[in-house]
């Protein structure tokens, strides 16, 4: 579990209590059951408008990968690629059958799969492309599911202010109601704008990281395995998949080698 994810948003809420503590304000002021009601349900409901219900309630799911760190790690899987590399110029490429099956990676032990039953390599770019664009597609829309929540909960929080204010306005009549019902009217945007800048925006942009890393590896994992079905070289292998990584983390990845 990637701990930066709930650290974060809790060290945030910490150093907004903090906030409110030194500035001798009461913490009742901040605290108002119909601001969280009208900003997290509202802007949730608007997302079930705008985004496709599958999306939806799959949430929970896409949020724990924003939590979760990648299984399988590129200093494992490039000295994993080269081995399969040597094993296959050595004794063919029957015998990574016996490996294939201890491949925990769907996609990279499809790609074997692939090899081993002889696929033209045309054909494996052709399959392997596809599922990736599968899953280009299946995260991007769990990317902006976020991205759109980070933009509906100030939305919301304006509009529970507007409900405020309104309220407000009923009581103008009564001067010393005014400064407490301005506080109510504004408590729901200051939720919203909470809402969207230390918890929405961010994990969609955890999202678009863990996506990007993924890709990367996916790559790899392709010019990896086109590379043992033409038998190249080891070495030649190594260095190609070496030159998706920056100059620092190949030093790393040799090391493990």
């Amino acid at each position: 579990m990637d701990l930066t994810v709930l650290g974060g948003i809790f060290a945030g809420l910490f150093f907004l209590l903090i906030s409110i503590f030194v500035g001798n304000f009461p913490f009742y002021i901040y605290w108002s059951v119909i601001s969280i009601f009208i900003t997290i349900c509202g802007s949730f409901s608007a997302l079930t408008v705008s985004m496709p219900w599958d999306v939806t309630r799959n949430i929970g799911k896409v949020f724990r990968i924003a939590l979760m760190n990648q299984k399988l790690n590129i200093d494992s899987l490039i000295p994993m690629l080269v081995s399969f590399s040597e094993k296959s110029r050595r004794e063919g490429l029957l015998s990574l059958e016996d490996d294939i099956e201890n491949i925990d990676d769907l996609f990279l032990k499809t790609g074997l799969q692939l090899v081993v039953d002889g696929t033209d390599p045309d054909v494996i770019k052709t399959i392997l492309y596809h599922e990736m664009d599968q899953i280009d597609t299946r995260h991007s829309r769990g990317i902006l599911f976020f991205q759109q929540w980070g933009k509906q909960a100030p939305a919301w929080g304006m509009i529970g202010t507007l409900y405020g204010l309104v309220g407000m306005l009923q009581s103008l009549g009564d001067p010393a109601s005014i400064g407490v019902g301005m506080a109510a009217a504004l408590i729901t945007t200051f939720y919203g704008a909470i809402m969207a800048n230390l918890i929405f925006i961010p994990i969609s942009v955890k999202l678009e990281d863990r996506h990007t890393s993924e890709m990367l590896i996916k790559d790899i994992i392709l010019e990896g395995i086109l590379s043992i079905q033409t038998g190249d070289n080891p070495r030649i292998v190594e260095q190609k998949l070496l030159a998706f990584l920056d100059p620092k983390l190949r030093d790393k990845v040799r090391q493990t080698d």
